[in-house]
């Protein structure tokens, strides 16, 4: 049993009218086993887990009720609209499960068989500010029945909130959650004569007995410490009360319950911090999850995962929480901020929350294709999955462009820190395994605007008119486009081939001699005021390479040949970028940018996942 749709109508972000009776403001679809939902701030992920709280409520039984800030404001109005509706649909029961809820179950046809399934629902009404009460029902039409306390028991979430205080979680107190999940499970079935109860009578006996002065022999010993403490506090009370009165110490009341709230899980070695706590509580929870008797619903709600934890300690778990899901039928609902995890969860796991919407990558919602997804497990690292998070993203396919573009991008006003841009080198030609990931194929179109960089590539010496060059860089983008992926390909042959048939000719030619040095020396680094030491040696090399009776095509072929025998890309385009930013603060590098056609496809990438530069820079602040 497992919950396969979420629809919300109207529901904090996720609203439209006052009208239920229309299509859900967001239809999100899960998967048993593990689901992933990542995406920028405020993109509704929280959302998302607190209107599933509000239908199955939690196992550790906090107050969940709807409040007024749960409805939908309408923009520009302030106001709240007054009805909204929260729909789950749970699948995958089998008959155990099933006869728990044979008044409420309904029945559908998928694939030729039968299947139970349960609609659990919400409609609720806001009266002059005030949550109307409402009712939790099932069933397939609109009015459905009310759910019974039994019911919903064994619809109950295990939630880990955000910024959990995990060592305060698992310490002894009332109604702790240790205790909670302690009572529930099945070794805790006998309330009346646990074994723990006589553990813990047997230690009573034991401390009555030292606070009355009593030996191991059954004698009282005059003088002992533990009956010098209680005897002075009866003194006191015989002065108070004017008559005899006696106290004594013992443990508290001996119930199964009780003793429970009084137990405390701990790590053994040394001084723990937050992150190995956060761990030992996840651990705990997944106790009640994984029991075999377990009859309900087999879901966990875990907010901000990574809290706490470093990176490996991220991959390591959600390797063992993904495993461990698939082994014992559990669901995870899971939220993150963290790339590191997005790299690690297979993509057809994950849901990209973006606009007011939930996107599922699972097979069946986009243009990915079965191998797609096993190539991105091999691929997908922590660097690239930043792409789950971005505003836009650029795809590149060497280090050069992913040096040099963000440089260029921050010498023209269209800073990438700025505007939420990703740039992600593939580090192949494999822009479609990438670029799939945003095209859809339900309908709902992802608003991520995705530039594909790269060369064009065409064989020099082939003798291809210009004409046929621009015919192969048509066929390049064709390859890829499709939806909000558009493909930005170089004039020529490659970004320094091009490149160098531009008014930059020398700079980069410079840069490339320049990154000879630094490549063959240990006593440079690649900072301006190493340059500046050889900067004379260089430009003489530059002026008389420049005089030579050559063509501006020899030129670049030189360079371009230059830099690939010595394996020069990426240091020359590190150096190349910081040679331009040095520039830009004594002239205006924007403008011999946007006047040079061949950095004209590099200008029309950046403009595409930001904004055009013929319109002032109009950005927010990225807090994704």
């Amino acid at each position: 049993m497992y919950l396969r749709r979420l629809q919300l109508w109207n529901f904090r972000k996720y609203g439209s009218d006052t009208a239920l009776n229309r299509d859900a403001d967001l239809t999100m679809l899960l998967q048993g086993g593990l689901n992933l939902l990542v995406g920028e701030n405020d993109s509704g992920k929280t959302s998302i887990l607190d209107a599933i709280k509000i239908i199955t409520l939690t196992r550790s039984n906090e107050y969940i009720r709807l409040q007024p800030e749960d409805f939908y404001h309408a923009p520009g109005t302030g106001q709240p609209v007054n009805r909204l509706k929260i729909e789950c649909i749970f699948t995958g029961l089998n008959d155990d499960e099933a006869k728990n809820f044979i008044e409420w179950l309904s029945v559908r046809e998928v694939n030729g068989k039968a299947e139970f399934y349960l609609r659990i629902f919400i409609e609720a009404d806001l009266k002059g500010g005030v949550v109307m009460p409402y009712d939790l029902r099932a069933g397939n039409d609109d009015e459905g029945i009310v759910l019974t306390a039994g019911a919903k028991d064994l619809i109950r979430a295990t939630y880990l909130k955000p910024l959990r205080d995990a060592e305060t979680e698992l310490s002894p107190k009332r109604n702790s959650r240790l205790s909670q999940i302690l009572d529930s499970h099945d070794a805790f079935k006998n309330k009346v004569d646990h074994p723990l109860i006589a553990v813990v009578a047997t230690a009573n006996t034991a401390i009555k007995n030292y606070f009355r002065g009593i030996n191991e022999a059954g004698e009282v010993e005059a003088g002992h410490a533990g009956k010098n403490i209680t005897d002075s506090i009866n003194t006191f009370l015989n002065d108070f009360f004017g008559r005899q009165k006696d106290s004594g110490f013992e443990i508290s009341t001996q119930s199964l319950k009780n003793i429970l709230e009084k137990l405390e899980l701990i790590l053994e070695r040394g001084n723990n911090g937050l992150g190995s706590h956060n761990l030992l509580f996840i651990a705990a929870e997944l106790l009640l999850l994984t029991r075999r008797e377990f009859t309900g619903l087999r879901l966990a709600l875990i907010e901000e995962i990574e809290a706490h934890l470093h990176p490996q300690a991220q991959l390591r778990l959600i390797e063992y929480l993904a495993t461990d899901a698939k082994n014992n039928n559990i669901q995870l609902i899971i939220t993150s901020h963290s790339p590191t995890l997005a790299s690690k969860v297979s993509v057809a796991n994950i849901v990209l929350c973006k606009d007011n919407w939930a996107y599922s990558l699972a097979p069946e919602f986009t243009e990915l294709k079965i191998g797609d997804y096993a190539f991105l497990e091999r691929f997908l690292d922590a660097t690239k999955a930043n792409l789950f998070f971005a505003q836009g993203v650029i795809l590149v396919e060497g280090d050069a462009e992913n040096i040099l573009i963000p440089s260029i991008a921050r010498i023209i006003g269209r800073d990438f820190t700025k505007y939420g841009v990703s740039v992600v080198n593939i580090g192949n030609t494999a822009f479609n395994r990438y670029s799939r990931i945003f095209k859809r194929t339900d309908g709902k179109a992802l608003n991520i605007s995705v530039a594909c960089v790269t060369d064009n590539d065409i064989d020099l010496d082939a003798g291809l008119t210009p004409q046929e060059v621009e015919q192969n860089r048509t066929a390049k983008a064709a390859k890829y486009d499709g939806q909000k992926v558009k493909t930005f390909v170089s004039p020529i042959k490659t970004l320094e081939y091009d490149l160098s048939l531009g008014v930059l000719q020398q700079d980069l030619y410079r840069s490339a001699l320049f990154a000879n040095k630094l490549k063959n020396s240990d006593q440079y680094g690649v900072t301006f005021t190493k340059y500046k030491q050889v900067k004379t040696e260089l430009s003489q090399q530059v002026d008389a390479w420049q005089q030579a009776a050559i063509t501006d095509e020899q030129k670049a072929r030189h360079i371009l040949g230059y830099i690939a025998s010595r394996d020069l890309k990426s240091i020359t385009a590190q150096f190349f970028a910081l040679l331009l930013e040095h520039r830009n603060r004594k002239e205006d590098m924007k403008a011999i940018f946007v006047a040079d056609p061949y950095f004209e496809y590099i200008i029309q990438a950046i403009e595409y996942v930001t904004e055009p530069l013929n319109q002032p820079q109009n950005v927010q602040p990225n807090n994704g």
